[in-house]
């Protein structure tokens, strides 16, 4: 019986031309792959063929991607070996579904995002084979068009399929993202990886969004600061009703990390500023979701969830 081919991708595409998406282009084409950028709002793309994406700040890089294209029906068009999901959770299944048209086995769909559960999103429309989640390590925002800030990059980042069977293409994938600059591992623990940041994100984004602070900000005032806390303990406890392993240091250890955030403005609040829809039901939604299920109260959560919704409704 003939072996399976070894899976070397050669080909990606990036669904998503905002920070985080212009970060994972410029490091692929910088490591020489074909690299297709997509996003539906033309200006979005337009600097990422000429003059290329300009990257400042934790790092510096400015390289131009393969080709863009503003419809993700035209990737039928090179059928990439993997695509970078980069955009907000709130549209994956849309996404998810655009996909579908052209998805051929072999073809390896990856949640490059924030919030809990986004891979399961794209497994209900393409299957668990070809779905992959990653824990993203770096805070960027977006200057302009293709010039991206990155005020923190701490390496490395990981990567996990859904499908055991899909595991050597999950390395391959990681080594393939590790020789571009941007470190990846591959690991078996993405779910507790994606909770431990989902409880950073869900006591810092919000937070900052209806109080117009940045991270520093939030942690440095004594009453605000309150909140965060107790979203943190009230995350915890959800996460431990439900049997997700966070380790046994994770509370002090969250609040050293978001001490040291530095004034960085997180996506939430720079979603709300640009009168965007915001992740809030893949991040507080989920707690409030899970807490539920196992029984668990979460009125901080709702709280400010509740006044987030309130906020989004007046755009």
């Amino acid at each position: 019986m003939d072996e399976k081919p070894e899976f070397c991708p050669r080909s990606f595409a990036v669904i998503g031309a905002g920070p985080v998406g212009c970060i994972v282009a410029a490091f692929l084409a910088r490591g020489g792959y074909e690299v297709t950028l997509c996003d539906v709002i033309p200006a979005l793309i337009e600097p990422a063929m000429s003059p290329g994406i300009l990257i400042e700040g934790a790092e510096n890089l400015q390289q131009s991607v393969t080709r863009v294209c503003t419809q993700i029906d035209e990737l039928a068009d090179h059928m990439p070996d993997v695509i970078f999901i980069t955009v907000k959770a709130n549209v994956l299944p849309l996404i998810s579904s655009a996909i579908e048209g052209f998805y051929r086995e072999g073809m390896y769909i990856i949640s490059w995002q924030n919030g809990i559960d986004t891979e399961l999103e794209i497994a209900k429309v393409l299957g668990r084979k070809p779905a992959m989640r990653a824990v993203v390590n770096y805070g960027c925002g977006l200057i302009k068009p293709g010039h991206v800030k990155i005020a923190f990059h701490h390496p490395p980042h990981y990567l996990q399929e859904m499908d055991p069977d899909s595991r050597p293409a999950a390395i391959a994938i990681a080594e393939a993202l590790s020789t571009t600059g941007l470190l990846t591992r591959h690991t078996d623990s993405i779910v507790s990886m994606v909770w431990r940041k989902g409880i950073l994100n869900a006591c810092m984004n919000p937070v900052c969004a209806v109080t117009g602070l940045t991270m520093a900000q939030a942690m440095g005032d004594p009453i605000v600061f309150q909140i965060v806390d107790a979203l943190i303990k009230e995350c915890v406890k959800v996460a431990r009703a439900n049997e997700i392993n966070l380790g046994w240091d994770f509370y002090p250890g969250a609040i050293e990390y978001m001490k040291k955030a530095g004034d960085h403005k997180p996506s939430m609040l720079m979603d709300i500023e640009n009168k965007r829809r915001t992740e809030i039901d893949y991040m507080n939604g989920k707690f409030i979701e899970y807490g539920a299920q196992a029984g668990i109260e979460t009125p901080y959560n709702i709280m400010i969830r509740s006044l987030v919704k309130a906020i989004e409704s007046k755009k």
